[in-house]
């Protein structure tokens, strides 16, 4: 469902609606007069539309998360708000960029739509900015050929959909001015599933064997990944995000229903 598209179309036929009534409409009552329903419920409903659309579609944006590929960062249900403007301000729906403020950073968690189908949202940490050159071999994740910090964590357990348990190790990961936890499973014996990856834009960047991938990052794209590495469909399967599918910055947990200690935390 295109949620903005709808907001859009709804403020368009209400907006719409308030000022035929103001101009044209309210000469044809008696002074004190309302008009009829299909006039005062779009008036009504006029400024409470406009104020939710701009809130977000230029401030802050609410998401919910539906899978476990940014485990331990974020959890299955966890309700999130996403920074609209950090990233530049964009016109809403058609999602061009109006104005710059500031670049995806290393490290950054990010909303944006998914490249193989933008009707979909993803969420990814940014391990990758223009330029980079981006490897993932044997579980560790170097940028431009120097290994990122990695600190044992302890172990790390939880259940799947469908009652599955999942044992991992958690480790400790330096990108950037972040630090945050990623899961490894010891029982994953590849970096990667070469079968699972597809053909994408600048395919021609990577380099794939049985021990992991080498990427460069080309011009106006950010390589992207789950905090989950060996349970996430990210840029190692389907490729760059380019820049006029970001959606925004993920800052903080607003509610969980399944853990209420979850609420407000920051988002790593």
């Amino acid at each position: 469902m295109n949620f903005p598209l709808i907001m859009l179309i709804l403020l368009l036929i209400t907006g719409s609606i308030a000022l035929l009534d103001r101009t044209v409409l309210h000469r044809h009552r008696a002074p004190g007069d309302q008009g009829p329903w299909w006039v005062e419920y779009p008036k009504s409903f006029f400024p409470v539309i406009l104020v939710v659309f701009c809130l977000r579609s230029f401030l802050v944006e609410p998401f919910k998360i539906p899978s476990g590929s940014m485990i331990p960062t974020l959890l299955v249900g966890d309700f999130i708000l996403v920074n609209k403007y950090t990233y530049g301000i964009r016109l809403p729906v058609a999602n061009v960029k109006l104005m710059d403020i500031n670049s995806p950073q290393r490290g950054e968690v990010m909303v944006f739509r998914y490249p193989v189908d933008p009707s979909m949202d993803y969420i990814k940490r940014i391990v990758g900015i223009p330029g980079d050159i981006i490897t993932y071999r044997d579980k560790q994740l170097s940028v431009n050929n120097v290994p990122v910090r990695m600190e044992p964590n302890g172990e790390y357990t939880y259940v799947e959909s469908g009652l599955k348990f999942v044992y991992s190790r958690s480790y400790t990961e330096s990108l950037g001015n972040h630090r945050y936890n990623v899961l490894i499973n010891p029982l994953e014996e590849h970096s990667i599933q070469l079968g699972g990856v597809l053909p994408f834009p600048h395919h021609e960047n990577c380099s794939y064997n049985d021990r992991g991938f080498t990427c460069k990052v080309p011009p106006g794209n950010y390589f992207a990944m789950g905090d989950n590495r060996d349970s996430s469909s990210d840029s190692r399967y389907w490729g760059f995000v380019p820049d006029q599918n970001i959606v925004g910055k993920a800052f903080m947990i607003w509610w969980n229903f399944s853990d209420l200690k979850r609420i407000g935390l920051s988002i790593k």
